[in-house]
């Protein structure tokens, strides 16, 4: 298990993103972080072919608001065969306050037919 957590894509909280509490709204917040943990497990593997098999529970620590500039970070868990297990962190930039953890995404490699296949990767 790698224990170290990258932090590559940041986000402006703008008015569009907001709930009726005016705080970020989970469902912009979880589309953002699918979307890195994609790109990272595309960068990872050096694949395109690959798919959200699962997503563990969602722990929502704090609020970002407004103006607040939030950061994703991604760490490798551990490789399957055809997978790989990340954990995610979304913290706020400025303070590095926790705002969201996710303890297990899971991605699977697939081939041309969409079926799941190794990709070759291990720690």
């Amino acid at each position: 298990m790698t224990d170290s957590m990258e932090f590559f894509t940041r986000k402006w909280v703008k008015p569009e993103d907001l709930n009726p509490n005016e705080s970020l709204f989970g469902g912009s917040l979880l589309r953002w972080i699918d979307e890195e943990a994609t790109v990272f497990t595309i960068d990872l593997l050096g694949s395109k072919r690959v798919v959200t098999k699962f997503i563990s529970e969602i722990n929502f620590v704090s609020s970002a608001r407004q103006g607040d500039i939030i950061e994703i970070g991604m760490a490798v868990v551990c490789f399957g065969t055809t997978s790989v297990t990340l954990r995610c962190e979304v913290r706020n930039k400025l303070t590095h306050s926790s705002i969201l953890t996710v303890d297990k995404l899971v991605f699977v490699t697939l081939d041309e037919s969409g079926r799941p296949t190794p990709h070759g990767k291990q720690l």
